[in-house]
């Protein structure tokens, strides 16, 4: 339990100092990677692999403004010719990797998305080049697949939303943040609401099956009141997802000079703040799938969930994503700075397509991670973990058996329904579900925090 709140009844008040130690949406983060010195070939990398439901991830690393709390692999604007140049090594690579797949098997994709960056920086004609570039050099079929594709208000155009809901586009996440203008500066965002409203009337007018909204709590200024009405306006659009994200302050970030350490009251706000949207969402028809995201009790079907990029047999494509192999998660360099994510930016526009073929940077998966990667994407989700798929995959072992030290902890705290040893379903309590960002980082193996301590930022 924090310092921040008091003691939920029952539980122990040993947990970390913080509820937000770090949003766990990969594992292990890019961070724990390092440069591979053999160079792995990808077609030896995906010989044994299954490729008959494999996501693909196409990342597009440009912004019309990098807003305050921002440390996604991203730059600001692009120079003449630079994202035709990108979407022709994307193209490059995509040539390769499907080499690499071979054709002794088939492959199949059964997801895609299109993240950044903001994939709706580039042009309607440039967006019709991407999904080309999915479909006729992957064999991605969209029309047949959920795709989902990430924007922001001033880029969400009728032209590109158009080219967007016809190439089968069938989720839409808008980046909102906040629907008051002056908490939007706090972010460094600059955006009107009017604005907002006005891109999120075309979303609709595009027809494309679900929308997502994202909003964030903990913003300088933000009060109860302010966060209510943010939440309401994006109510207002009957939006088929929402999700809701912490306020965190990263260095090499527009806000990443304001102090660090742990900030109890700041703590205090955000819980206070996380607790409101979630009951406020929860009384307008909309069920928890994870600590951020809410689903409206009636919308469409979607297929994965946001956890679905800790899937093996993900194929990322473009400087800034990850692949995920059984054994091997692999990428690019990875930076924050603006002049760092420049360079391996003007890198990978120059490569040829020879070095596509080869795995540079990344992180084996030893069965230990595996465990706990498995773990980590299943626990954090409001349904749990069944604990027979477990057994199943990892050769009759329970969750107890691997972390029985960890969830008697979790279980301690309140955090984990039962003693942590439930036959059935791990699934974690109300309470726990709002400690995600702490539980898991505690699941962390020793090696990957140390590898993440030991990396140099840039």
């Amino acid at each position: 339990m924090t310092t921040a709140t008091r003691p939920v009844p029952g539980t122990d008040t040993s947990g970390p100092a913080s509820p937000y130690q770090s949003y766990v949406y990969a594992y292990p983060h890019k961070t724990a990677y390092r440069k591979l010195p053999d160079r792995p070939r990808l077609d030896a990398l995906w010989a044994a692999e299954p490729k008959d439901a494999l996501s693909l991830y196409l990342h597009i690393p440009f912004c019309e403004v990098r807003c305050g709390f921002c440390n996604l692999f991203t730059r600001i604007g692009a120079p003449d010719g630079l994202t035709g140049a990108y979407l022709d090594a994307l193209e490059r690579q995509a040539s390769a990797v499907r080499e690499a797949l071979g054709e002794r098997e088939p492959v199949r994709f059964a997801t895609a998305a299109f993240g950044g960056g903001t994939p709706t920086f580039l042009t309607a004609a440039e967006l019709e080049r991407l999904c080309d570039i999915a479909e006729h050099r992957m064999g991605a079929d969209l029309r047949a697949v959920p795709l989902s594709v990430e924007a922001s208000p001033a880029t969400a155009t009728a032209d590109r939303l158009g080219v967007l809901a016809a190439r089968g586009t069938t989720r839409l996440s808008l980046g909102v943040q906040s629907f008051d203008d002056t908490e939007a500066r706090a972010a460094v965002r600059p955006q009107r609401r009017a604005d907002v409203e006005a891109a999120l009337a075309r979303v609709r007018d595009a027809g494309i099956p679900v929308l997502n909204i994202d909003l964030i709590y903990g913003i300088d200024g933000q009060t109860e009141r302010s966060w209510l009405r943010s939440l309401d306006a994006a109510l207002a659009w009957h939006p088929e997802e929402l999700y809701l994200y912490p306020l965190y302050i990263r260095p090499l970030t527009g806000l990443g000079r304001r102090a660090g350490g742990t900030d109890p009251a700041w703590d205090a706000q955000r819980l206070r703040l996380y607790r409101l949207g979630r009951d406020h969402l929860l009384a307008h028809g909309y069920e928890q799938q994870s600590m951020r995201m809410f689903r409206r009790t009636d919308a469409p079907p979607q297929g994965a969930d946001d956890y679905a990029c800790q899937t093996d047999g993900m194929i990322g494509l473009g400087c800034g994503a990850r692949s995920y192999t059984a054994a091997l998660h692999y990428s690019f360099d990875y930076a924050v700075g603006m002049h760092e994510i420049r360079g391996i930016i003007d890198d990978y526009v120059s490569r040829p397509a020879a070095d596509f073929a080869h795995a540079e940077y990344g992180r084996r998966i030893d069965a230990d991670e595996a465990r706990r990667r498995h773990l980590l994407q299943s626990l954090l989700q409001a349904e749990g973990l069944r604990t027979d798929d477990y057994r199943a995959r990892f050769d009759g072992r329970t969750p107890a058996d691997d972390f029985g030290a960890e969830l008697s902890r979790f279980a301690a705290r309140g955090w984990l329904a039962g003693d942590g040893t439930d036959s059935t379903v791990l699934r974690l309590t109300p309470e726990g579900l709002a400690h995600s960002d702490a539980i898991g980082p505690e699941l962390f193996s020793p090696a990957v925090r140390a590898a993440m301590a030991a990396y140099e930022r840039k």
